[in-house]
């Protein structure tokens, strides 16, 4: 077996993508196998539609494992979305460094740098999710429909709500600790086949 290279993994259906295959900036990097689901805009327009704020003034990425799975809207805002809360003022002075006798090297000032977007793997990321600039999501993580996610969220921990918070993790903790050593998604592709009804019927018992 070999890693797909096509955009469209499902005959007939131009809503869902491989998202890898999409992008195209050197800052966004996205797992093998990870899908993005867009019934309202182009989902080959990810990068301009779904991450946000996101400028090269800044460096900062956007991390995306493998075997994710993006709903519809889901949405990444990055520093540049932010103002600065320690100047004595929110305006974005810097931004408009003509007007203000300022300089081009200080643009970056204007705004409260919090760092990259992580998302680890096998994550399922809700119906217009939000997630913020330096948030770590961990592996196998659900978060929901429309929560804005401000702080890392825990592998295998169920989180939702304005802004989202843990509810549940999704098993106990020697199962989560033996999916994290275990970490199946980077398995070749025949022995994923192999224990595919293993994976799906939730058996760690029965992985080989």
């Amino acid at each position: 077996m070999t890693i797909p290279e096509k955009l469209y993994p499902r005959s007939g259906d131009k809503q869902t993508i491989y998202l890898k295959n999409a992008i195209t900036k050197p800052n966004i990097s996205v797992g093998d196998y990870t899908m993005y689901n867009d019934f309202v805009n182009d989902p080959t327009a990810f990068e301009n539609n779904n991450v946000l704020y996101h400028y090269p003034v800044n460096h900062d990425k956007l991390q995306i494992g493998k075997f994710c799975s993006l709903a519809c809207g889901v949405r990444f805002l990055f520093n540049s979305a932010n103002h600065s809360s320690k100047s004595l003022s929110t305006y974005p002075f810097p931004i408009f460094w003509e007007e203000w006798q300022g300089s081009p090297a200080d643009v970056a000032s204007a705004w409260d740098n919090k760092g990259d977007i992580d998302i680890g793997n096998d994550v399922w990321l809700g119906y217009e999710a939000v997630v913020l600039a330096g948030v770590t999501i961990g592996d196998g993580a659900i978060i929901g429909a429309r929560a804005v996610v401000t702080r890392d969220i825990p592998p295998y921990t169920i989180a939702a709500g304005v802004p989202a918070r843990p509810i549940r993790k999704r098993f106990d903790e020697p199962t989560i600790a033996r999916l994290q050593q275990l970490q199946w998604w980077n398995w070749p592709l025949e022995r994923i086949a192999a224990n595919l009804a293993a994976i799906q019927s939730g058996q760690i018992e029965k992985l080989s």
